[in-house]
């Protein structure tokens, strides 16, 4: 009997057992599943939820709701693996394995940054990365009257990394809706050389920040806040001003990946875009956000390696050689307010480009422009996540970025 353990169920580890369960005999394979906690939450709901678009009962749902049968799920914190023993500890027991699969993502760590936690923490310096903090600043902003609202990116890479230029466009947005854009200041600090880095975008999109008033802080590497004069401080000793500090904590993965020497600086696991192993480890596999593949950590490329990762490991079992390498593909849809979203499709070597997607020429969205289309798209895509993606069944887009339908410049 081999023994196949998964660690992590969100997005990219529950898509992983959908997508194996079939294919493995279960005379022949035993499949377990491990997370800490019971509770699955959709990620891109959370910048919903401080602007009253949602509710926190919109993004949860039981994990094992969505883990087929077949397959054994464990509900316990992850201790280590010990990749020469093939034995992975779990609350004090013992998992043996032949294969591993660590899908335990990454997750916001403000104790990173000196001075982000303390007594103004959910005060005036908040967070949207946990369903936590997105309630919490719904209420902070529920009582907010006005004053210098900061979105402060900390280093790089995080998850969604759309999101924090989404809440800054949504910011906007909800302050007119409310007749106060005249009494607040909206700031976003990045350590990107720009809001939109890529030339195309740029050109197309970079507009759309001085349109809204929206003030930019490039180059800004974030060393410490200062909650007493209320100012983040760069590296460079650069000083960016606040009444409300919404923050993009320093993003790691789990513990127990570097400990288990399994991680970089990060705790991310750098793998090989054609096996998905880390070097050294052929049984051992890292996807979703736990992998370091050189490109965004977003869904759609959890989805798209998914599918590659799926293809290999079968032929991999098997003796055969790897059929296809993940290209990085991504797409991301970018909510700008007003009802209104702009979509993205790109991957390691091609920038977003202008064009329809899916479809050559018919769409129904639209890539690098503002759409209400691609803001039902967005909406839409919640139950997508819920019934399709998460259950391991194929959408009808390839794992493979298409340049049919997108124009060249």
């Amino acid at each position: 009997m081999k023994k196949l353990v998964v660690l992590g169920a969100g997005l990219a580890g529950t898509m992983a057992v959908n997508r194996l369960r079939p294919h493995l005999d279960s005379d022949d394979w035993d499949i377990v599943i491990v997370d800490q906690d019971e509770t699955h939450i959709y990620q891109p709901g959370l910048l919903f939820i401080p602007f009253g678009m949602y509710r926190p009962d919109d993004v949860i749902r039981r994990r094992r709701e969505f883990i087929p049968p077949g397959v054994q799920m464990i509900t316990a914190p992850i201790e280590a693996v010990d990749t020469d023993a093939q034995k992975v500890l779990v609350n004090g027991h013992t998992l043996e394995y032949d294969y591993l699969i660590v899908a335990t993502g990454t997750s916001p760590r403000p104790e990173q940054t000196p001075g982000l936690l303390g007594d103004a923490w959910r005060d005036t310096v908040h967070d949207f990365y946990t369903l936590e903090g997105a309630t919490a600043l719904a209420d902070r902003l529920d009582r907010w009257d006005g004053g210098r609202i900061v979105v402060d990116v900390m280093e790089l890479p995080f998850k969604c990394p759309v999101a924090p230029l989404e809440f800054v466009f949504l910011t906007d947005w909800w302050l007119q809706e409310r007749g106060m854009r005249d009494r607040a200041e909206v700031i976003y600090a990045t350590p990107l050389s720009g809001a939109f880095t890529k030339p195309v975008s740029s050109r197309r999109l970079g507009h759309l920040l001085d349109e809204k008033k929206i003030g930019l802080e490039a180059d800004f590497y974030t060393e410490r806040v200062d909650t007493e004069k209320n100012v983040v401080v760069s590296y460079d000793e650069r000083e960016i001003p606040y009444d409300l500090l919404v923050t993009i904590p320093v993003n790691m993965g789990a513990d127990f990946v570097k400990n288990s020497g399994l991680g970089d600086e990060l705790n991310h696991i750098v793998v090989d875009r054609r096996t998905f192993s880390p070097e050294g480890h052929p049984n051992v596999f890292a996807i979703g956000d736990a992998a370091e593949l050189g490109t965004s950590k977003a869904g759609s490329v959890a989805h798209f390696a998914s599918e590659v990762f799926t293809a290999n490991f079968l032929r991999g079992i098997r003796g055969l050689p790897p059929l296809e390498e993940f290209d990085g593909h991504a797409n991301c849809f970018i909510e700008s307010g007003f009802g209104k979203a702009m979509l993205i499709d790109f991957n390691y070597t091609t920038e977003p480009l202008p064009g329809k997607f899916p479809l050559p020429g018919i769409g129904p969205f639209t890539l690098l422009e503002e759409t209400e289309m691609n803001h039902w798209g967005k909406l839409m895509f919640r139950w997508t996540y819920w019934n399709v993606l998460l259950r391991g069944k194929d959408l009808p887009l390839p794992s493979r970025m298409l340049l049919a339908g997108k124009e060249s410049s």
